[in-house]
């Protein structure tokens, strides 16, 4: 089993970036896919991107894509979420998973949580 804490949230003005990181336990690391998640208040808990083991593949929500940037780093059990040109509609708890399968976006798909942390983008 993965264990995972989030860092880097935050507050930040419309158009800014921050830089998610999510670290790790275990030795299991580099045989998993590591997604990234989002949920506002009142809504579901919503896929932003993930990435596979090897760190060769990423891809993402529609919403996020060509903004946000997924990297993992399988010798520091750590993977990253760089967001760029915010948005106040990207303010929400975001949260890393670790899965088992080779290619997911579903909530289902991911066995492994992080406790999240806040982004909060103002306008």
């Amino acid at each position: 089993q993965v264990h995972m804490v989030e860092s880097g949230g935050g507050l930040v003005q419309a158009g800014g970036s921050l830089k998610l990181s999510c670290v790790a336990s275990g030795r299991t690391f580099s045989s998993v896919t590591m997604g990234w998640f989002r949920q506002a208040p009142g809504k579901e808990r919503e896929f932003v991107g993930a990435v596979s083991r090897s760190g060769s593949l990423t891809y993402y929500a529609d919403s996020v894509k060509g903004r946000f940037t997924i990297s993992r780093d399988n010798a520091k059990n750590t993977v990253y979420l760089q967001m760029n040109s915010l948005k106040p509609e990207d303010t929400a708890v975001y949260y890393c998973a670790s899965s088992t399968f080779t290619y997911g976006t579903e909530v289902l798909q991911y066995n492994n949580w992080g406790q999240g942390t806040q982004v909060t983008v103002s306008s």
